[in-house]
């Protein structure tokens, strides 16, 4: 690895347009793009795997869940690891785990093969996606940092556009096999680039301990409630399932209590005396329930049951997508100047027509007269929704506390789609015993009840509109009023400056809402005695 001299975060050189510029863009966007890409491409393939594998529904959530399990749990730590032991450093072991991974999943032999190299994928993905982030913000000047964070998020959306197709198009013309394979050359080029190209960076104080053991307590908790949702859908209420869940429980109940102790938690559960950050985390949970749920069901439901290609069927969500990508700057600008409350009611509710559109879709559904207007109001109220969510728990916060803000909310998305991917499959009728089999009987169950499971995912999106009616009218009040009312200590309210509404928030990706940096990472974060010029005021 080139570079062992640690620096502070706030003391980035790298200026916009330079050679170092352009190579530090390049690893960074290229590791993050994979792990976009690898996130879509993986949905595309799953009618693929399952007629390979011989698994029913459950095996295509455990494919799908045992990457979102390691992912949701490790994200709020790898700022602090990064920290501790070198960004690039912490970020090429992101890439080298997710390319071996990769690796696994390639020539996995069975499902068990294949939900483990899942699950060391999502090792990877916290890992590398933080880590580009930080490593663009303690390596870029701060005049620069807005630019080269809305170029990583703009470029990885692409990623996000074009997943659909490369996965459709590698599955149609050789082997779902071949979407895994794809990444380790890309790794191999990131590895290179980021040991030779890349300087090396750590946070400038070693502040508190690292939370090993709320990490760990996170996996067992979401593992344990995951299995046991999954397996309760697939076989019932056994002895098993049971214990899954109880496991699951009281390892949750653990991690509260863990963090609640810790001086210096993953998870600081201050930020919760915050009614708008306590708010908007819910509507986070039950908008990203339904939109991942949408999108796990939907592809399969096109291929197996109303006879879509690969390509078609991943194509059909290309509009979410493209809309998010061209309209979330305009609606983060749009609830800078009204606040966010109507949007965010307003948002949910197209969502949810979306998804009731979607409910009445047929065995053999056309694409633009049944599919195409249900996927156009999720794509509208997903756009209209993102922007002004991400910049609620923003603005809910003191400045400093930003990134692990962003973090918590972008934890809380992928948590609550791997537990919707979970759980409502099994509430809708789907899955169980007589769509377990793969092939008719699995297509049986899915257009029977997919319906059903639209019009709960509908339910969801209601609720989040619900939610947003406890904010505030008009604009969110700066953090500073936020400390005065016990959310955070005044003192450390003093750095904020100005409100996140007052900066564009970029799109970053569908399967989860934008970070806004590493989280629980100094890069880029005013420290005491920095200059005023120093404080990062960039977002993704």
């Amino acid at each position: 690895m080139s570079g062992s001299v640690s620096t502070p975060s706030s003391a980035g050189q790298v200026a916009w347009g330079t050679p170092a510029a352009r190579w530090m863009l390049t690893a960074t966007v290229l590791a993050s793009g994979m792990a976009f890409l690898d996130s879509t491409v993986v949905t595309v393939a799953l009618p693929a795997v399952q007629q390979d594998l011989g698994t029913g529904l459950s095996g295509l959530q455990w494919i799908v869940n045992g990457y979102m399990v390691t992912l949701s749990a490790l994200i709020l730590l790898s700022g602090s690891l990064s920290d501790r032991f070198g960004r690039v450093r912490l970020f090429m072991i992101g890439v080298a785990v997710f390319a071996l991974a990769s690796a696994l999943c390639t020539f996995a032999p069975t499902l068990g093969w294949l939900i483990a190299g899942r699950v060391a994928q999502g090792v990877g993905g916290a890992l590398l996606t933080p880590g580009s982030l930080a490593i663009l913000q303690a390596g870029f000047r701060e005049d620069d940092r807005a630019r080269a964070i809305g170029a990583w998020s703009g470029l990885t959306g692409v990623a996000s556009a074009v997943g659909p197709f490369v996965g459709g198009w590698l599955v149609q013309i050789g082997d779902w096999r071949l979407i895994f394979l794809l990444n380790l050359p890309l790794a191999v080029v990131v590895l290179v680039i980021a040991h030779f190209k890349v300087p090396e960076t750590r946070g400038g104080s070693a502040e508190g301990g690292l939370d090993y053991g709320g990490a760990l307590l996170g996996v067992v908790a979401l593992g344990g409630i995951t299995y046991a949702l999954i397996q309760w859908g697939a076989e019932g209420g056994t002895p098993a399932v049971w214990t899954g869940a109880v496991i699951g429980v009281l390892a949750l109940v653990a991690f509260l209590l863990v963090e609640a102790g810790k001086r210096h938690p993953m998870l600081p559960l201050d930020l919760f005396r915050s009614v708008p950050f306590s708010v908007t985390n819910a509507s986070t949970v039950v908008i990203y329930a339904a939109l991942g749920t949408l999108l796990f069901l939907l592809v399969i439901y096109l291929q197996e049951v109303a006879g879509y290609s690969p390509i078609a069927a991943g194509a059909a969500s290309l509009p979410l997508t493209i809309l998010m990508l061209t309209l979330s700057a305009r609606s983060g600008k749009l609830a800078a100047k009204i606040g966010p409350r109507l949007q965010l009611v307003v948002g949910p509710l197209l969502l949810a027509g979306g998804l009731v559109w979607l409910s009445r879709i047929g065995e053999h559904a056309p694409y633009l007269s049944e599919v195409f207007p249900g996927v156009l109001l999720v794509a509208l109220g997903m756009s209209t929704t993102v922007a002004p969510l991400t910049a609620t728990v923003l603005a809910s916060v003191p400045e400093r506390h930003a990134g692990l803000a962003s973090g918590v909310n972008n934890t809380f998305a992928r948590a609550a789609q791997l537990i919707g991917v979970a759980a409502i499959p099994a509430l809708a009728g789907i899955g169980g015993r007589a769509g377990e089999g793969g092939g008719s009987e699995g297509a049986t169950g899915l257009a029977e009840h997919f319906g059903t499971a639209m019009l709960i995912l509908a339910a969801l999106a209601v609720a989040a509109a619900l939610c947003a009616l406890a904010l505030p009218r008009g604009r969110m009040p700066e953090a500073e009023e936020a400390a005065a009312r016990g959310s955070m200590p005044e003192a450390e309210s003093a750095a904020v400056e100005e409100l996140p509404y007052d900066r564009p928030l970029r799109f970053c990706g569908v399967s989860g809402p934008p970070m806004r940096s590493c989280p629980g990472s100094s890069a880029g974060v005013r420290g005491e005695g920095d200059s005023p010029g120093s404080t990062d005021h960039s977002s993704s």
